[in-house]
């Protein structure tokens, strides 16, 4: 592994990230546990979290486990300084605020929420979950319409007004970098102008969709990642498990999200699966795991981008960290590249 700073925090991360998404439905706290332990152990030093993930699926109930989960971590093991921990506001998508977005308002309450359930004092990137207004990531972009957000004047001014709470939490030590989630290259953009006009935290990292079979942020956003030291924060980078091989000739494996989310979100489909074996099957030829392969991709990307991986056992765990070394072969991309001509828009 290598490190990797995020944009220009001066925050320097392993460049594999644990995530989180399965602690509280998937995972019990003692796996969660588990889990940190043996990643700390591997030198793995960045986890991401949130106040709410939005699968498996949402519930009131388990909202915030998974911070409740790292904070009693932190409590019992009282090494909060052995990682850099992101979370999210969740916007209009949590069910806790009665749909209040993201805003003035609501950014200091939501912080700290999460900064008691994380029991620690500050955050070292906090992301800004989904945008207010609509977007085109979670399948969305079969039908994306721009038309449908509201004017362009509301949105920016509510970026400078949530800039100036940002940059008082900064200033208070709650926060140590800002980062956004599931945006486009408009809004990112807007958010880079607001925090220079505001004296706020600059963008310094992105987390949307990117695997092997969803590379939406290549076409615009890995230009301003590039440009702009964006790091991006890549999740699903194993598709949902497509790329693992383990959905194979209709295989559904007790315990894998397919038994919760028949769907995969909208990931599952006859193309899908074609795409997933042609990957899985160049990863055979070469002789190399398909889950290390398609984490190295992401790792070896011309712009900054560190993959966050989920496991929902530790055994899973174990497996992934074991491949954080592999360097693809100039051969094992232009088959992937081939590939992704052959299926370029699976889902």
């Amino acid at each position: 592994m290598k490190r990797v700073e995020l944009g220009r925090s001066g925050i320097k991360v392993q460049n594999y990230c644990l995530g989180t998404m399965t602690w509280g439905t998937q995972t019990s706290e003692a796996g969660a546990h588990d889990q940190i332990d043996r990643a700390m152990a591997a030198g793995l030093d960045f986890i991401d979290t949130a106040e709410m993930y939005p699968v498996n699926p949402v519930r009131v109930e388990t909202a915030g486990l998974t911070e409740t989960f790292i904070g009693n971590w932190i409590a019992k093991s009282g090494q909060r300084d052995k990682w850099v921990i992101a979370t999210k506001h969740s916007g209009k998508r949590s069910e806790l605020r009665d749909g209040r977005g993201i805003g003035p308002d609501t950014v200091r309450e939501v912080l700290e929420g999460s900064l008691r359930r994380l029991q620690t004092d500050y955050v070292d990137l906090y992301q800004f979950h989904w945008p207010n207004r609509a977007h085109y990531h979670f399948r969305r972009n079969w039908h994306f319409d721009p038309s449908e957000q509201p004017p362009a004047n509301e949105t920016l001014d509510n970026f400078a007004a949530t800039m100036e709470v940002l940059a008082e939490l900064v200033k208070e030590g709650k926060i140590r970098a800002f980062g956004l989630s599931n945006e486009s290259a408009w809004g990112t953009m807007r958010w880079l102008d607001a925090a220079a006009a505001t004296g706020g935290p600059r963008v310094e990292t992105i987390q949307n969709e990117y695997s092997l079979m969803c590379r939406h942020y290549d076409l615009d956003l890995a230009e301003i990642g590039y440009h702009e030291d964006v790091t991006l924060l890549a999740f699903s980078p194993l598709a949902t498990g497509l790329l693992t091989g383990k959905y194979a000739n209709g295989a559904k494996p007790e315990g894998s999200r397919i038994t919760v989310t028949e769907t995969l979100g909208g990931r599952s489909g006859p193309s899908a699966f074609a795409a997933a074996d042609a990957h899985v099957q160049i990863a055979r030829e070469h002789g190399i795991d398909p889950v290390h392969m398609a984490l190295a991709w992401c790792v070896e990307r011309p712009y900054p981008s560190i993959p966050i991986f989920g496991a929902s056992t530790s055994e899973q765990l174990d497996h992934i960290i074991a491949g954080r070394d592999l360097k693809l072969s100039d051969e094992v991309h232009a088959a992937l590249s081939k590939a992704h001509r052959a299926h370029p828009m699976p889902f």
